[in-house]
């Protein structure tokens, strides 16, 4: 009997914990996962689009449309510096998985961090400068740019509790 035809590859697999980490992110709009990889394909950190520790869900914009202080802008933690604030150890020389391509902030992050490769899924804001900032820093950092279309798409059911 061979092997079982159909496992995910190690990009499917990080992408889709990256799909479930998204699922944490309190954001109305836009809804962003990342996860940290090494060399050895151990899972480094995970991390999410959202407000800082401390900071209320509650009591911060979600809005997109207003001053910089009546919106998220200003405020919401992008998930590739979520993952990176929160690893445990250096993450010099991982894989980034991200579900959306990284803006400019969070490319300094990266190359600053020393993340030598990016594995991506969507890249809406590509016509954006921020975007295009991103690249050209990240380029010319020697960090590898992946994309991926071929990923597993996550949709979580909640299942109400039962009472005896």
């Amino acid at each position: 009997m061979g092997k079982r035809e159909g496992a995910l590859t190690w990009e499917e697999y990080f992408m889709g914990i990256a799909h479930l980490s998204a699922l944490r992110s309190k954001d109305p709009g836009t809804q962003v996962g990342a996860v940290i990889v090494d060399e050895n394909h151990r899972v480094v950190s995970v991390g999410y689009n959202g407000f800082p520790k401390g900071c209320s869900d509650d009591e911060f914009p979600w809005d997109r449309e207003g001053g910089m202080l009546e919106t998220k802008y200003a405020f919401v933690v992008h998930a590739e510096l979520n993952a990176i604030l929160n690893s445990p150890r250096s993450v010099k020389g991982c894989d980034l998985y991200v579900s959306l391509f990284p803006c400019n902030e969070c490319a300094k992050a990266i190359i600053q961090a020393g993340i030598k490769r990016i594995v991506y899924e969507s890249d809406k804001y590509a016509d954006t400068e921020g975007v295009q900032a991103s690249k050209l820093m990240l380029s010319r950092a020697g960090v590898e740019l992946v994309r991926i279309e071929n990923t597993i798409a996550l949709e979580v059911k909640k299942i109400p509790n039962e009472t005896k």
